[in-house]
């Protein structure tokens, strides 16, 4: 039996956690509060995030770092923007630990994408990446999903041991262009969101995701991400879910965003964030990116979502093409 660390007792930590040690995995699944990780422990159930959805007996939940430090390989599950702190506090519990990042975005102040992050904290960990398409719920339900794990190292072990017989993973080298396709494809599911709340229809859907993915595409080649990429699951399987979906939590906050009800609770809309620091990286080096500086624009309340696809509906006539 392998042991399995996740570091992040959300959603998508403890789907993941479940869905590990359903596959006769020890799992040890660490959350920073105490009261809540004992709560867990005593329901034996993430009650907040997945409810009704029980624990597998290999899998133990606590507030204690120590058991990580035992584990095979470490996957975080947690916020983009709460990485550096969380780093700042446990990089030297964590040196030598192969470690995953499992969130999605890029970092507002440095623009960084997750790995890059934790490449500053442990630049001599083996650093992957878990990227595609997948709800929290449907993992944790033992519903088929197939994601990626992105190395520049050979990962068939850690494949082996993270994929289960629902969760299916396929491997790449390309740690650039999967984390631009998990990043942007949130930016572009609040823009969907927004079309949807505002009543513009499925056809306005499909030119936003249509598009959107051109942007995607657009980013990655400047920034270093091969194109081919994003023709997987990170990228174009990632955004089909995200976009077409009110599971998604960031189409979700785009359609409340539209409908001006944001009084709901949106505990991590990683796309919010994103869209900021993928703006200005597109102003600083001149990259046509319509979609996500309208989103960027919304969200700062420059302008009305009305106005921001006026907007677009207003942009030049032009061949379609990326």
């Amino acid at each position: 039996m392998r042991t399995v660390g996740v570091v992040g007792a959300g959603a998508f930590g403890t789907a993941l956690a479940i869905s590990i040690a359903n596959q006769n995995n020890g799992v040890i699944l660490w959350g920073r509060s105490q009261a809540q990780m004992k709560e867990i422990k005593h329901l034996n159930e993430n009650s907040r995030f997945l409810p009704n959805i029980k624990f597998p007996n290999k899998l133990i939940p606590t507030s204690d770092f120590e058991p990580l430090l035992s584990c095979e390989i470490v996957l975080l599950a947690i916020p983009t923007q709460s990485l550096r702190q969380f780093l700042g506090v446990y990089k030297t519990k964590l040196e030598n630990l192969p470690l995953v990042a499992c969130c999605k975005g890029a970092e507002l102040e440095t623009g960084d994408l997750p790995t890059e992050i934790i490449q500053r904290y442990l630049p001599r960990n083996n650093i992957m990446v878990l990227t595609g398409p997948g709800f929290a719920q449907e993992l944790a339900q033992g519903k088929p999903t197939a994601m990626t794990l992105g190395s520049t190292v050979p990962t068939a072990d850690f494949q082996k041991i993270l994929s289960s017989k629902t969760l299916r993973l396929y491997q790449s080298t390309d740690l650039i262009g999967l984390q631009i396709g998990g990043a942007l494809k949130n930016v572009i599911a609040i823009a969907c969101g927004i079309a949807m709340g505002a009543g513009l229809g499925e056809s306005a859907r499909a030119a936003l995701m249509t598009r959107g993915f051109a942007e995607m595409i657009r980013f990655a080649k400047v920034r270093g991400g091969n194109q081919n990429t994003l023709m997987g699951l990170s990228g174009l399987g990632d955004l089909s879910l995200t976009c077409s979906s009110k599971k998604s939590r960031n189409f979700s906050f785009g359609y409340a965003l539209s409908q001006g009800d944001l009084n709901k609770n949106f505990d991590t809309v990683e796309g919010s964030e994103t869209s900021h620091i993928i703006a200005k990286f597109g102003d600083d080096f001149d990259i046509e990116m319509p979609i996500t500086q309208m989103v960027s624009k919304v969200i700062k309340q420059e302008i009305s979502s009305v106005q921001a696809m006026e907007h677009l509906l207003a942009r030049p006539l032009r061949e379609d093409e990326s």
